[in-house]
């Protein structure tokens, strides 16, 4: 275990994803080199993804990661939906039989420095402040320039050149990759509020302005995170203690896009630089994640031939999900708002309608993992 892999792997990103598919290489026997363009993991009071689902958690197991995970994360116990204020729809998590809760709350970049520690027992640490700049567009023979922190510039061919290098991606962009979709019009904001005492996070809470949507969500024990189409949607959060400061805001724009294979000769794409989406339900690191696993996996069975024809399936499931909630939850029309407004409170008689949202939340509505006996 820790030793070279007679294949010589370049993984180009050093978020969730590349860190992932590094791990499971290396416990596997195959070490990889790690490089970013970041300076380091991502700051924790600017966490884009917070939620690890029941899927991650599984991948994950065998790595050390989900214990580390679960002994920090907070569990949610509820989901609920809410128009003006009114409750809608309350869905319970611990009705979901699974080994895990549907998705456990965790700052991105708290995940990313327990994947970085349990690195380190293999050697494996991220060149990080390494800008790849491609110096060969051919997918059998790819070749890199590295620029380094120091000035210094180093040329590498390897056997298999991963992208994990995000949305706007080197890799991608350089090997030939086409990368097609769409944005929405609108923007979405976001503004993490510190208070003075611990505060309720069993609970993601959706409220529908009509039109429009505002968004709670917890990030750690003193800290929520309002999200919404609202650029004025401040004034219209409700808070439920005294507020010491607000610690994050940012606005983003959605795109759904994926390529149109994952994969060209000897270069890979997983994560964020193979397909983005609505952070709806959560999926985007962890789909991620789940790119890099099979990847991993695929890799050390002399099948990563098999990756995109894999994988793909999977991605276009997400995105068609995520891009039906995102239209649901942003609906404008006076007439769907009040149907949707009608109709939500009818569901919480119909167990099949939660199931199905618990399981999509899991991450459970792609296939299992096959190198796990009885994943879910």
């Amino acid at each position: 275990m820790g030793e070279t892999s007679e294949k010589s792997i370049l993984i180009a990103g050093a978020g969730p994803t590349g860190l992932a598919l590094a791990l499971e290489l290396a416990r596997r026997g195959i070490k990889a080199r790690l490089v970013a363009k970041a300076a380091g993991p991502a700051p924790l009071h600017e966490s884009r993804a917070l939620g690890v689902n029941a899927r991650t958690l599984t991948l994950l197991e065998a790595s050390g990661v989900s214990a580390l995970i679960l002994a920090k994360a907070r569990r949610l116990t509820k989901f609920k939906i809410a128009s003006s204020g009114k409750p809608l729809l309350t869905i319970e998590t611990e009705s979901f039989r699974s080994r895990y809760c549907p998705i456990q709350i965790l700052p991105q970049g708290q995940t990313e420095r327990f994947l970085l520690q349990r690195l380190l027992p293999f050697g494996i640490t991220p060149e990080w402040s390494a800008e790849l700049i491609p110096a060969s567009g051919d997918v059998q023979k790819p070749v890199v320039t590295l620029q380094h922190a120091d000035g210094r510039t180093e040329t590498v061919a390897p056997d298999l050149l991963i992208g994990t290098d995000g949305a706007h991606s080197a890799v991608r962009q350089a090997f030939g990759f086409t990368f097609p979709g769409n944005a929405l019009e609108s923007r979405f904001f976001l503004a993490d509020y510190r208070y003075a005492q611990p505060v309720d996070t069993g609970f993601i809470e959706m409220n529908f302005l009509n039109p429009g949507v505002l968004g709670r969500l917890p990030v750690n024990e003193d800290t929520l995170r309002y999200l919404s189409t609202d650029a004025d949607f401040e004034t219209r959060i409700y808070h439920p203690a005294m507020v010491l400061e607000r610690t994050w805001a940012s606005d983003f724009r959605i795109s759904f896009r994926h390529v149109e294979t994952m994969s060209r000769g000897k270069v890979y794409l997983a994560g964020d630089a193979a397909h983005v989406h609505s952070p709806a339900g959560a999926r985007g690191m962890n789909l991620g994640i789940e790119d890099a696993c099979w990847l991993a996996w695929l890799i050390a069975e002399g099948r990563e031939k098999d990756y995109s024809a894999l994988r793909l399936p999977a991605v276009r499931t997400v995105l068609r999900d995520t891009r039906r909630n995102t239209a649901f939850i942003t609906l404008k029309n006076p007439i769907l708002t009040r149907l949707r407004s009608l109709l939500l409170p009818l569901a919480n008689h119909i167990p099949g309608i939660s199931n199905a949202f618990l399981r999509n939340a899991a991450g459970q509505d792609t296939p299992p993992p096959p190198w796990i006996p009885g994943a879910q």
